[in-house]
């Protein structure tokens, strides 16, 4: 089990962290589009099954360590939280910040 960090290719956003075992790569290789280990669940995840919302892989790559991967992907759609903002937009998933000072979470998209 290895953490994925995973990139849109065109805009270089991280989009997300997730985890992939030998299984989940494996499928991500064999269908092109990312595929992940649940942890929750112990399941394969496949991005976009139940949401239409597919990652396609445009490249992996792999760390110095060899202890975690980089999807560069070509998302369906950009905006890819299952969390909607106060419009009922999908927005991403990193659209909060920590404050240094107050220590309080920032919505950069409420």
């Amino acid at each position: 089990m290895v953490p994925v960090a995973v990139q849109d290719s065109d805009t270089l956003e991280l989009i997300l962290v997730a985890y992939a075992n030998q299984k989940a790569l494996d499928r991500t290789i064999e269908t092109g589009k990312a595929v992940f280990w649940n942890t929750s669940h112990n399941e394969l995840w496949e991005k976009g099954l139940s949401s239409g919302n597919a990652f396609f892989i445009k490249e992996i790559r792999v760390n110095y360590e060899q202890n975690s991967l980089l999807y560069l992907v070509h998302p369906k759609k950009r905006k890819i939280c299952h969390t909607k903002n106060s419009k009922g937009e999908a927005r991403n998933c990193y659209y909060r910040r920590l404050d240094f000072k107050s220590g309080e979470l920032i919505n950069l998209d409420p």
